[in-house]
């Protein structure tokens, strides 16, 4: 089985990694670097869907796993909401399942800079569990 939380070479490439487990999901971070930079000062609005879709399917995974499940997931879509510029601080996110069938999953997920409660982008995601 796979392990629960690890992450795919995509995220690493962007340099994204495990921040902290809570309540058995994991938080991702991203530090601000030339990576991920878009206009200057600011992150690009892929490295933060980046980060906001990696939290989700590292939120299944650990679910899956918890649940002694393993399955091939697959998008069906996503929407992400920028709702502010991310500035050149580390960026965390968080995702929550709202749903977990047999098949597919919903999944939303937030990420956010120096305060939790104010998000930088927000994402819905629903994924097929092949």
């Amino acid at each position: 089985m796979a392990e629960a939380h690890t992450l795919p070479a995509y995220a690493e490439a962007l340099g994204i990694s495990i921040h902290d487990v809570e309540g058995g999901l994991p938080i991702l971070t991203v530090d601000y670097s030339s990576d991920v930079e878009g206009r200057p000062g600011h992150y690009h609005g892929g490295a933060i869907a980046g980060l906001l879709e990696n939290a989700a399917y590292a939120a299944l995974r650990a679910q899956l796993a918890a649940d002694g499940r393993e399955a091939k997931l697959k998008p069906v879509n996503i929407t992400v909401q920028y709702l502010s510029a991310g500035k050149p601080l580390t960026s965390f996110a968080k995702a929550r399942i709202t749903r977990m069938g047999r098949r597919n999953a919903n999944i939303s997920v937030e990420a956010w800079q120096t305060d939790r409660a104010k998000p930088i982008a927000s994402a819905i995601m629903n994924i097929l569990m092949a």
